[in-house]
């Protein structure tokens, strides 16, 4: 079993001391930076906007896996994608035509993901697996950090493992993992790991050790 990818959440960081945060996240391997794009719309937060992406490119050439909780993401790929991002994940529910816009984000030279919500049928969204690079399953409901993890996910956690397997794309999970969490999931065909609040409360690089020591 390969190593968890560890996405730290940059929405969750200091950005009071962002640049310390993100050299020390650089500095002890993290796989991926995850950014929190979100309207107040689609979402009843906001976050991140481009000044944060140009902050975290100057300390960290980590690549930036980008997450919009907007509506109508076809408008804003480009944008993104300008900003530096690799990974660019949209909601089923944002746009009119999800199929069009995963293709305009491969275009453009990123992987495209869909992200679900915990409420989001696995059935109602098959069609599109086989466009996707990505599939972002979210264990709460997007827009905050912090909140409980919905222990009624993990059989569909369990589902969307296997179909990784069937559809080559790489699964990933968001909302509320911590490194117990990561232990539990891992097993399931869950590879990569978005991790916010848990992972800057405390040490980060004491927890990434910890959760690479105890996934090897």
């Amino acid at each position: 079993m390969h190593l968890p990818k560890i996405h730290p959440s940059i929405l969750c960081a200091d950005h009071g001391n962002l640049g310390h945060d993100i050299r020390l996240l650089t500095e002890t391997g993290v796989d991926y930076m995850h950014m929190d794009v979100m309207d107040g719309d689609f979402v009843p937060n906001f976050g991140l906007g481009a000044e944060i992406f140009n902050c975290v490119r100057r300390y960290s050439d980590v690549p930036l896996d980008v997450h919009l909780m907007i509506r109508n993401p076809a408008r804003k790929i480009k944008f993104f994608r300008e900003l530096g991002a690799e990974i660019i994940t949209i909601h089923p529910e944002a746009g009119t035509n999800t199929a069009a816009t995963l293709a305009q984000i491969r275009e453009t030279g990123a992987k495209p993901g869909i992200a679900l919500n915990p409420e989001t049928s696995v059935e109602n969204v098959k069609n599109l697996f086989p466009l996707c690079d990505y599939v972002l399953a979210m264990t709460v409901n997007p827009g905050f950090g912090g909140q409980k993890f919905l222990e009624s996910t993990v059989p569909k956690l369990k589902m969307l493992g296997e179909l990784s397997k069937k559809y080559g794309f790489t699964l990933c999970v968001d909302g509320n993992i911590n490194a117990e969490r990561i232990r539990q999931l891992h097993p399931l065909g869950i590879t990569n790991f978005v991790i916010g609040s848990a992972l800057f409360r405390d040490d980060p690089v004491e927890m990434i050790r910890k959760i690479r020591e105890e996934n090897a």
